[in-house]
């Protein structure tokens, strides 16, 4: 079964520059995963400094592997220390 995720991210408009490179490798990388069947960063058009991670895996197994890629561990590493609030991540299963 599908497992779609949403993960939200809140920065100070003065790391946006440096937030943008730091999705910019995650994603390239990630979509190279196996198991990865969208993975896209979309900036909130009200709320400058917002991005929200929209994924959809093949499987919670696929995600969880993810989960332990190098290039995920890097960007949360990295990005912890330009983020202005912590990340929301939000898991599930389509209803409809």
């Amino acid at each position: 079964m599908n497992l779609y995720v949403v993960a939200l991210f809140k920065f100070n408009e003065n790391y946006l520059m440096e937030a943008v490179e730091l999705f910019q490798t995650l994603v390239r990388e990630t979509r190279k995963e196996e198991g990865c069947l969208q993975y896209d960063l979309v900036e909130d058009e009200d709320n400058k400094g917002t991005f929200f991670m929209v994924e959809l895996w093949e499987s919670e197994e696929h995600h969880n592997r993810h989960n332990g890629q190098d290039h995920l561990l890097n960007f949360k590493r990295d990005v912890s220390k330009i983020l202005e609030s912590t990340t929301q991540v939000y898991k599930g299963t389509k209803t409809l």
